[in-house]
This record gives structure tokens, C-alpha cells and sequence, in this order.
């Protein structure tokens, strides 16, 4: 097995000033209308708590758990559900919150599912946006850093499940 390097990115309080900005971009955009901030797991769980906080509005919070990756490094194409949201979507003001969008292929199979459950609203905001390997035509309405490329980890994003508890993001060599 080969030696993990990590090399530091983004910073916890560049991480913060991220989610300041974007929630305050929310709260002018929605005011103090009820959310339901849904969190793709599980790389957003730590971003969810922080965004929540930040955006100060009354907010419900509710999970789906989604897979393409696997072990890998690259997307797999296919979307796996693994566990549905648990509250009615019907009628509400929906905000998708991801840690990162990659390929796309996840938050297009999202978005199609959600849309058909007829919110008023929905919205997607994501920490990071990786634009080199994006294979669907998909963006963000929320966007908190913009990259090209490079595997990252830290702050919830993983690989094989190790990393995510950094509060920091790193790139990650030698995988």
C-alpha cells in the first residue's frame, strides 16, 4: 500500500468565510421562509451543521445517502439510493447540500427524483465544485469554492472512508 500524502488547500477559516458567504446569500434570497436543507451522506454532514447554523432561518434538516464512487477515486456513473429521505418535500422551499460536485451524475439523479416529489422550491449548494471531471451538464446555485482538479479530503469529503473528520481540506497524493 502506498504512502498517503496530504497537502493543505483550504483552510478551516477559509472554509468558514465559504459558508458565511453562502448563507448569507440564502438567507437574501429566501428570508425567513422555512428550508429544508437536505444533505447528501455522507461527505456533507459536517458542511449541513455549519450552513444550518449560519443560516440562522428556521430550517429542518434531512438526509439521503447516495453512492458512485465506491472505493475509487473516479465516479462510477452510476447512482446507488441508499437510504431515502425520511419527511415530505411536497410544497417546501428544498436546498440539495453537497460537500463537492464532481462528475454531476449524483446530483442529476437527485435533482430528478426530488423534482418529482413537487417542492415549491429546489436548490442545490455545494461547498466545492470540481468542474475537470464534470460529465453532466449540472450546476450549482449555491456555489463556496470553485476548483479544476485533484482528489481532496478533509472537512467530510473522504477516501475510503478515512479523512473525512480533518477540519480542513487537503489534496491527497499518492492513491
Amino acid at each position: 500500500m502506498s504512502e498517503h500524502v496530504l497537502t493543505p488547500l483550504f483552510s478551516r477559516e477559509r472554509i468558514q468565510s465559504e459558508i458565511e458567504r453562502l448563507a448569507s446569500e440564502i438567507r437574501s434570497d429566501y428570508g425567513n421562509a422555512e428550508l429544508l436543507l437536505v444533505g447528501v451522506l455522507k461527505g456533507s454532514f459536517l458542511f449541513v451543521a455549519d450552513l444550518a447554523r449560519a443560516v440562522g432561518s428556521p430550517a429542518t434538516i434531512d438526509f439521503v445517502r447516495l453512492a458512485s464512487y465506491g472505493s475509487a477515486t473516479k465516479s462510477s456513473g452510476i447512482v446507488e439510493f441508499r437510504q431515502d429521505l425520511e419527511q415530505s418535500i411536497k410544497g417546501r422551499d428544498v436546498i440539495i447540500v453537497e460537500d463537492i460536485v464532481d462528475s454531476g451524475y449524483t446530483l442529476e439523479a437527485l435533482q430528478q427524483k426530488l423534482l418529482m416529489r413537487q417542492p415549491r422550491s429546489l436548490r442545490v449548494c455545494t461547498l466545492i465544485d470540481k468542474r475537470a471531471r464534470r460529465d453532466v451538464e449540472i450546476e450549482a446555485d449555491y456555489v463556496g469554492i470553485s476548483i479544476e482538479d485533484g482528489f481532496i479530503v478533509g472537512y467530510g469529503l473522504d477516501y475510503n472512508e478515512r479523512y473525512r473528520e480533518l477540519s480542513a481540506i487537503y489534496t491527497l497524493s499518492g492513491v
